[in-house]
């Protein structure tokens, strides 16, 4: 008889891969770090740094050096064109064509992720905010739930 390993011993991203049906670490990785360029888009660079300081520890376990990284590393974006513009643009809230609603979060994960039609994006997103939950704390959970849109903040507060 097998026991299971308690999920919160479960590396970050192992955590992601069984909670999305993700087929690999690899996919896991890359899902978590587009779900956190779209987060970032909607919160202040201030709000964003305050979030990435809570999230130096390792993502996963492994020799590859390609995963070895702390959840920070996915956080700030491995584009540097990407985490240079994150850190100068405002946040896409409020009225204009930049506006992130939910529907629009949930499309840019699945295109910018490269997702198979057939995997649940919001299944997947959830999975990215249960292991981010798992390391953060309650004032980061309220702070970032309070930049999310309508449907993505409840995805936040059921994951």
């Amino acid at each position: 008889m097998t026991t299971s390993i308690p999920e919160k011993n479960l590396p970050f991203l192992e955590k992601v891969k069984q909670q999305s049906g993700l087929g690999d670490i690899y996919d896991a990785r890359d899902i978590t770090e587009v779900v956190y360029r779209v987060m970032r888009d909607l919160m202040t660079t201030e709000a964003a740094d305050r979030v990435e300081g809570e999230l130096h520890k390792p993502a996963e376990q492994s020799d590859d050096k390609s995963l070895q990284m702390e959840i920070a590393d996915l956080w700030h974006d491995s584009n540097p064109l990407v985490r240079f513009l994150s850190r100068v643009r405002p946040p896409w809230q409020g009225p204009g064509i930049f506006k992130i609603d939910s529907d629009r979060f949930l499309f840019r994960v699945a295109n910018e992720g490269g997702m198979q039609p057939n995997v649940d994006r919001e299944k997947v997103v959830k999975a990215v905010f249960a292991a981010t939950k798992d390391e953060l704390s309650p004032e980061r959970i309220e702070e970032i739930a309070s930049w999310l849109p309508d449907h993505v903040r409840q995805l936040w507060q059921e994951a």
